[in-house]
């Protein structure tokens, strides 16, 4: 049977994480030493191994698959598991960046959201709340041997983020764990607009306008 890192590993089939791993030569996706001093202070309060698994683009389906027959719930005799629809619900909604290694024979799960130029917002952050509180618990203690951790990456600490119903796992210190997201500076972006550069959704032309950071 397999683990549950092996079967995060194994579910993983997105084809972004594969090609960006062959053009830059490193398909196993190794964390730098910087970020994972920075993730450690973050989020966790632990040290990161260097070997731990990384994933990007990660869908909740697949975690609440893992979680489902690693919690120690039996398939029927058909290889079928019960699906819980709060959570498994086949859509596209993922986490950014999965990291996910063992240390003193439990698997910790860090689950890192970013945001480089807009900010979140409170429905954003609670629809995926509730989907990892049904799958890990109120307290991270539902899947035996899985440790659940959860941050957010952006230029700036987010503001004005509700989270009464956010799972206690999910905080850090009280608090949302966040780090800082480096974004080399001198961004733009393309904005519609008429003639006279007036922003416009439907206007005939373009113009470009400094990128904001997140706040």
């Amino acid at each position: 049977m397999r683990t549950f890192l092996q079967t995060l590993e194994a579910l993983n089939r997105k084809e972004r994480f594969f090609l960006v791993g062959a053009a830059l030569g490193n398909p196993t996706f190794r964390l730098s030493k910087t970020f994972r001093k920075s993730l450690a202070a973050a989020s966790i309060g632990q040290t990161v191994p260097s070997d731990a698994l990384v994933f990007m683009d990660y869908h909740l389906d697949w975690i609440h698959a893992a979680a489902v027959v690693h919690a120690g719930l039996t398939a029927n005799v058909h290889g079928a598991y019960l699906n819980d629809p709060r959570v498994s619900t086949g859509n596209q909604e993922d986490i950014d960046l999965v990291v996910a290694y063992e240390a003193a024979g439990r698997a910790h799960l860090i689950l890192l959201e970013a945001k480089a130029e807009t900010g979140w917002t409170n429905k954003q952050l609670d629809s995926k709340a509730l989907r990892l509180k049904a799958i890990f618990g109120p307290d991270g203690g539902q899947v035996p041997g899985v440790v659940p951790h959860f941050s957010l990456m952006s230029p700036r600490p987010p503001q004005q983020l509700e989270t009464a119903h956010w799972p206690t796992w999910m905080l850090f210190e009280g608090k949302p764990a966040w780090m800082p997201l480096h974004v080399t500076p001198g961004r733009i972006r393309s904005e519609r607009c008429d003639d006279g550069a007036r922003a416009s959704e439907e206007g005939p032309y373009f113009h470009f306008v400094e990128a904001k950071d997140a706040l």
